[in-house]
């Protein structure tokens, strides 16, 4: 997938814009960052049925190499406090050029819940974004049936037979 399609970026692009956002994490990245390959890496197995393929976990959060992996999507954001504060800070007078303190002028207790009904939104708009560009259409009538239809994570669906794939040129 290139660069600027991901569906990672635009997903952490969109929650990285809203404003007081300082950071982004898809799945546990941050603790990820922290540990080996061998203890990060979702393991791919076969579900129940013999037959659905499925990951032991989800640290990746549901994202690998830009696109879903079938697994639920986990985005956690960080955003930083308020600007009110009950206590005056350093601060200088742009029109006097002095020093001066902080006031208290704002009425902000936490923002977080605004915040959050916001980020998913933003995540919705760019979820939908992507299945329209992969089914097309500009209805869900049409869409329905194309959403329907697509393959799932089967082996039966991932026709290989020790044919090497040559990405569709001959």
């Amino acid at each position: 997938v290139h660069w600027e399609r991901r569906l990672s970026a635009r997903l952490m692009y969109a929650v990285g814009s809203i404003p007081a956002i300082k950071g982004v994490e898809i799945g546990a990245a941050f603790a990820n960052a922290l540990s080996t390959g061998t203890m990060v890496h979702d393991e791919i197995v076969l579900g129940l049925d013999g037959n659905l393929l499925k990951r032991r976990s989800n640290r990746a959060g549901g994202l690998e190499g830009g696109i879903t992996t079938g697994e639920p999507i986990l985005i956690r954001a960080a955003m930083k406090p308020i600007s009110t504060t009950l206590k005056g800070l350093d601060s200088v007078d742009l029109g006097s050029g002095e020093t001066a303190r902080t006031l208290y002028e704002r009425s902000d207790i936490c923002a977080v819940p605004r915040a959050a009904v916001v980020a998913e939104a933003m995540v919705a708009y760019v979820l939908a974004d992507a299945l329209m560009e992969k089914l097309g259409g500009d209805s869900l009538e049409e869409m329905v049936p194309r959403f329907h239809a697509l393959k799932s994570s089967r082996l039966e669906d991932l026709t290989m037979n020790n044919t090497p794939w040559n990405f569709g040129y001959e």
